[in-house]
């Protein structure tokens, strides 16, 4: 039992230096730890580095974001003169209707329709026996008159020569005097009843009042005419107009009437003469804004010897008005409608600025502006409606503005 004993002392005392060997940390552990260390630290900044990085730019994208970007237009300096273009109504320079002035029926008309004619030219007669036979009746009338007036002026003046031997009263003489007045005065209305029927019967015939072309013929042969001086219906029995120089009336918006003055040269284009354009001029205007259209009603006068346009017809009329040399152009979508009135927004110095501005003519894409504008702004183009003066934004490069388009109302 010593034996064994001791052999287990003897095994423990040879174990003990190993066990001891093993609990102590060796030079290879500790740099293992410490690359793992190393390691797990290096992740470990690198992650926050990476999230402060990421704070960082986001806060610069926020602030970036913050700014907004506009886009500014540069106004354009409107032009000297500018075209509108307007319908217009193609007249003759002189129309009328031919009348009968007496009853009767129509017994002949020697034109039609598209007939030229003369000033003076026979164009119908008129049947009226009732007329004719009052003239022959009031001429009776007359010469019984002037008879009964020659009896009285030689009673009157025999009477005066009895007076003067006082053979006959005064009372006589009077009688004799007053007798040859009225019928003197007898005479003179006879007279002008001759006259009148006279007028009737030359109203038989109808002529031209001037030279012109037939237009309409609204009576034939047995029609029944009524005068037109009389309650009953009226006949007209032509239409004549004289298309030598045509007037051609056109409806100028308000807008453009104090441009729009007598002088003012005018190019009519009509679609049955394609490509062609003829030479107007502006001779007047009604001076007055109609109230119901707000329109000004101007006469354009064209030369038409040849008769090729047609009155009647529909015509452009095409306008070179003055523009004003203050103003300016801008697309509409740069204005901004605020309570206080009508502005636009520029960038100056970085920062946005809300200027007041006076419209003028509306182009339809495009507007003018009268006053407010310098023309060397930059003005922000579709400006939010939050927008106020002060604002911090960005700008992307100007953009110059479209011209207008020709102004023109079809109406």
């Amino acid at each position: 039992m010593q034996s064994q004993t001791a052999g287990q002392i003897s095994i423990q005392g040879a174990q003990s230096p190993g066990t001891a060997a093993t609990q102590r940390p060796s030079p290879r552990g500790w740099l293992i730890g410490g690359a793992i260390f190393l390691i797990f630290a290096g992740v470990l900044t690198f992650g926050i580095l990476e999230r402060v990085h990421t704070n960082a730019s986001l806060r610069t994208e926020t602030a970036e974001l913050a700014v907004p970007t506009v886009s500014v237009v540069v106004p354009k300096r409107a032009a000297p003169s500018q075209e509108i273009v307007l319908p217009g109504n193609v007249q003759p320079f002189i129309t009328s209707p031919i009348f009968a002035r007496t009853n009767g029926y129509l017994e002949h008309w020697y034109f039609d329709i598209g007939a030229h004619v003369k000033k003076g030219q026979l164009l119908a007669i008129i049947s009226s026996p009732e007329v004719d036979q009052q003239l022959q009746q009031a001429r009776s009338n007359l010469l019984t008159a002037q008879a009964n007036l020659e009896l009285a002026s030689i009673t009157k003046e025999r009477y005066q020569g009895l007076k003067k031997t006082n053979a006959v009263s005064q009372q006589d003489v009077d009688n004799a005097v007053g007798t040859y007045n009225a019928n003197k005065a007898i005479v003179e209305a006879d007279q002008a009843a001759v006259h009148q029927y006279s007028a009737l019967v030359s109203f038989e015939k109808v002529y031209a009042p001037f030279d012109g072309v037939i237009t309409a013929r609204n009576t034939d042969i047995g029609d029944l005419i009524n005068s037109g001086s009389n309650a009953n219906v009226k006949t007209d029995l032509f239409h004549i107009a004289q298309p030598g120089i045509l007037r051609v009336y056109v409806n100028v918006p308000e807008e453009f009437s104090q441009q729009t003055k007598p002088g003012l040269t005018a190019e009519l284009k009509l679609a049955e003469f394609p490509g062609r354009t003829f030479t107007g001029k502006l001779v007047r205007t009604a001076e007055s804004i109609n109230y119901t259209t707000r329109t000004l009603l101007v006469e354009v006068d064209v030369n038409n010897p040849s008769g090729e346009l047609l009155s009647g017809a529909y015509a452009e009329v095409h306008f070179k008005v003055p523009g004003q040399a203050s103003t300016y152009i801008v697309p509409v979508d740069t204005l901004l409608f605020r309570k206080e009135g009508l502005d636009v927004a520029i960038v100056e110095n970085g920062r946005a600025k809300l200027v007041p501005v006076m419209p003028g003519h509306d182009f339809g894409t495009s507007i003018e502006i009268v006053s407010g504008l310098k023309g060397n702004e930059s003005v922000i183009e579709s400006p939010p409606d939050s927008i106020v003066t002060g604002e911090t934004v960005q700008t992307a490069s100007p953009q110059a503005t479209p011209p207008p388009a020709a102004a023109g109302a079809k109406q």
